[in-house]
């Protein structure tokens, strides 16, 4: 007996998140073929998370003794963006473990209602010096709850 196939991934609407930043592309983002290359994706996943965490106060991310290391990043692409495009990146935690978040991120050309792209992404937060797993800080820990 052969086992369903997995759901095909689809877009999301917004209100699948929590929060919302806006980036901006650059000249750079487009590649030969006219739109965001691939690779900018992921890195807009972490700006939407991390400024989300500094501005909140639950990051340091120089002097901080705890930091979030990406071990799994996953991404769906559903529609192109573009240089000059706005997007609007949303925000969710969908998972909180003792020492570990699963973000999921989509990515929205400004104004649309369905995400041109989702992805996750997991951190497992670890001691600055020694790089061992540790619990979550509390104030980390109180942010992250707002995403959930």
């Amino acid at each position: 007996m052969n086992a369903p196939a997995p759901a095909r991934p689809q877009a999301l609407p917004r209100d699948h998140y929590r929060v919302f930043r806006s980036i901006g592309t650059r000249w750079m983002d487009n590649d030969v073929y006219g739109h965001v290359n691939n690779v900018v994706y992921y890195s807009w996943f972490d700006t939407a998370v991390n400024a989300w965490l500094i501005e909140q106060g639950a990051l340091d991310i120089h002097g901080g003794d705890v930091i979030g290391l990406v071990i799994e990043t996953q991404c769906n692409y559903f529609a192109p963006l573009a240089f000059p495009q706005t997007i609007e990146a949303g925000l969710r935690v969908a998972r909180l473990g003792g020492s570990s978040v699963r973000y999921e991120v989509g990515l929205f050309a400004q104004g649309e209602a369905l995400s041109a792209a989702c992805g996750h992404f997991i951190h497992v937060y670890v001691d600055r010096k020694n790089r061992r797993p540790v619990a979550l800080p509390p104030p980390l820990k109180t942010t992250l709850l707002q995403l959930l």
